[in-house]
């Protein structure tokens, strides 16, 4: 059986982001969900001297292997002042320096979700931006507004949304 790792790029303990990045690799059918924790993804402030000094933390090693140990990603965006997150961006620094391409090419449904209504719509486009120079492999990406009032009681309640979704689901489980 395929797997497919579910990664909700905020550390909030209440990440909106690792909520529906696990509901929509849930609705993949025929495959094993991982869900990535954050408590296993704390990492000192990328530093080169830390680097020096001390090498690779032992959580970006594990992440990079976790990502090689899957074949594809559903990776929703938090947006903190149009960015990603601080934690996502450290951890996206430290496992580039063990490898450049550490997304390994993997299939890769890109999403950002907000309580907003914009959806996390800049760090959406900067990211997707950035993927192809990691071997960021993304073959659809979705963008979730208004969190709150469109994902309640565990499911997406949009009917326009859930419908594109949905679409996109499907296109996704295509490539894995």
């Amino acid at each position: 059986m395929k797997k497919v790792l579910a990664i909700g790029a905020s550390n909030s303990s209440k990440s909106i982001n690792k909520v529906f990045a696990t509901y929509v690799a849930k609705r993949i059918k025929d495959v094993s969900v991982v869900t990535a924790d954050w408590e296993d993804l704390v990492l000192p402030l990328y530093s080169p001297d830390i680097e020096a000094l001390e090498g690779i933390p032992e959580n970006a090693q594990n992440f990079r292997t976790l990502v090689r140990s899957v074949d594809a990603i559903v990776l929703s965006l938090a947006e903190y002042n149009g960015m990603p997150t601080a934690a996502f961006k450290n951890l996206w620094d430290w496992t580039s320096r063990i490898d450049m391409k550490f997304w390994s090419n993997s299939p890769m449904f890109l999403m950002a979700v907000s309580p907003g209504g914009r959806g996390g719509a800049n760090v959406l486009r900067l990211t997707k931006d950035l993927m192809p120079h990691f071997a960021g492999n993304v073959i659809t990406d979705f963008s979730l507004p208004f969190f709150y009032e469109n994902y309640q009681h565990g499911n997406l309640v949009n009917e326009k949304l859930n419908a594109e979704l949905t679409e996109k689901i499907q296109l996704f489980q295509k490539s894995i």
